[in-house]
């Protein structure tokens, strides 16, 4: 299924989040974002990173992660495929490029990991045929 190209960027200041994207294998920046969000959908986006003037292929989710938190506000989290090192008080741009589908609440967190997978797969895929 290709997705359409959206182009939104998000700039945000990293902070410290619970730590659960590490634990699943999916280390992840959580964004406070230095602009509203208005218009932009809420679930998961193949994005672009652009970490101390390099850019970096990213799977985003934006929302409540309803899978992992009972309440709480809406968030930004970016996994950022092939980075190390300290983001922390660090502020990226985020280009949503492509909608991959709808937040949703999985039954297990196993099922939630390997939607993850999917989606860091499908997301690398799309990124790297916008670029070949």
């Amino acid at each position: 299924m290709k997705t359409k190209h959206q182009n939104i960027k998000i700039v945000g200041f990293v902070t410290y989040g619970n730590g659960l994207g590490q634990r699943f294998g999916f280390p992840t920046a959580n964004l406070t974002p230095s602009g509203e969000l208005d218009g932009v959908a809420d679930g998961v986006w193949a994005a672009l990173a652009e970490v101390d003037g390099k850019q970096w292929h990213s799977v985003v989710n934006i929302g409540f992660s309803p899978s992992v938190i009972t309440a709480g506000s809406r968030r930004v989290e970016a996994h950022i495929m092939g980075y190390s090192g300290d983001l922390y008080g660090k502020t990226i741009t985020l280009t949503l490029c492509h909608y991959l589908r709808k937040e949703c609440r999985f039954p297990t967190r196993e099922a939630l990991i390997e939607q993850i997978a999917h989606d860091r797969d499908r997301a690398e895929e799309l990124l790297t045929e916008e670029t070949n």
